[in-house]
């Protein structure tokens, strides 16, 4: 049986050749889609996190380059010129968010779709969306298998599962890696539940987790961060499921600041630890976790909740805005090729190594 989520987060739209996505800087009060018309504007749909999980704003990446190239369309139709110009919007939209590997993924996948295409620019531009709408759809189909994989692992009737941040439909095009076990799980069990720590400073989980799962009518509850303890030692959580930004080759993964933190309490009492995320999540280039970038958001988020202050003036802030989870804590790692089990740099290389067949 196959769970449809009633959310699709970022979508082309061939007519008007824009991006259509859900605004998430206004959720719960308000579900709302915005067009995103340039770069420039999906640079900052991205930065400000309109649109934000690893999966989507690598789709996001994606369309971004189709509007560049739509844009450096209309200034050159010299072929080698259009592609330099599109190189250097290549590299601006990459460093939108430095964290989410999907990003530089899905953006150098683009431009490398067109680089060597002896095409005219207009050909060009017409390949890029075509493309970028592939991408998209695949998305869906990739999160809907990691969804079945992840729910086989699923396996006490009326489990709870505890996750972090948000890894559902509004992280990805519409489907979810973390919450796309669940839904997966929730379609072979209905009495599932979950457990969405509210993932301060953005509170993702809160405004986020909470919002999609009440809407596909999946029984959720909401903690604080610091809540998890609790109710595991209480045996009210069964496992737990997060998404990544990104993974290095000996397996340790980036997530949501707090992940690191809820990894160790779970391991404490033996309760399994799992990643939800695509192939494309993980970047073979570097080996382990200390490689990966970290992002130092801004501190606003820390001192300010709704616009006012909660704490003294003046205070120092330290806002990254990942942390990075040791291999040696995760039980298994959810792709759309399966489940990778320790030791992940062999399991990992090994199903790169298919890939590649």
């Amino acid at each position: 049986m196959e769970f449809k989520s009633k959310i699709k987060t970022i979508e082309w739209i061939r007519d008007k050749n824009v991006s259509r996505m859900v605004d998430q800087l206004v959720i719960p009060y308000e579900y709302k889609l915005v067009d995103i018309k340039t770069s420039d504007e999906m640079f900052d749909a991205i930065k400000t996190m309109i649109v934000r999980g690893a999966p989507a704003i690598g789709i996001a990446g994606a369309h971004g380059i189709a509007l560049a190239a739509l844009e450096i369309a209309k200034d050159t139709k010299k072929p080698q010129e259009f592609l330099q110009k599109l190189k250097e919007r290549a590299q601006y939209l990459k460093s939108s968010r430095p964290t989410a590997v999907n990003l530089m993924w899905a953006v150098d996948k683009q431009y490398d779709y067109i680089k060597n295409s002896e095409k005219t620019v207009d050909e060009m531009v017409q390949m890029l969306i075509d493309h970028a709408v592939e991408l998209e759809n695949e998305d869906i189909e990739i999160n809907k298998k990691i969804g079945d994989y992840g729910a086989a692992l699923v396996t006490k009737k009326g489990a709870t599962i505890l996750t972090h941040c948000n890894a559902g439909a509004l992280a990805t095009v519409g489907y979810g890696t973390a919450l796309g076990v669940v839904r997966s799980a929730f379609a072979n069990d209905n009495t599932i539940q979950v457990f969405a720590d509210e993932t301060r400073p953005r509170q993702q989980g809160a405004r986020i987790t909470t919002f999609e799962l009440a809407m596909d009518g999946i029984p959720v509850t909401l903690i604080t961060d610091g809540m998890s303890g609790y109710f595991m030692n209480k045996g009210m959580i069964d496992m737990v499921v997060v998404g990544a930004d990104r993974i290095a080759a000996n397996g340790d993964t980036a997530n949501k600041i707090g992940t690191y933190n809820l990894a160790i309490v779970a391991n404490y009492h033996n309760i399994p630890f799992y990643i939800a995320a695509p192939l494309s999540t993980i970047d073979t280039s570097i080996e382990t976790g200390i490689e990966i970038p970290i992002e130092e958001r801004s501190h606003e988020e820390v001192t300010h909740i709704n616009g006012k202050t909660v704490c003294a003036q003046g205070v120092n802030v330290i806002n990254p805005g990942f942390d990075v989870t040791p291999a040696s804590l995760i039980k298994g790692i959810i792709t759309e090729k399966g489940v990778l089990y320790p030791p992940y740099s062999e399991s990992i290389k090994k199903v790169f190594n298919l890939l590649e067949v």
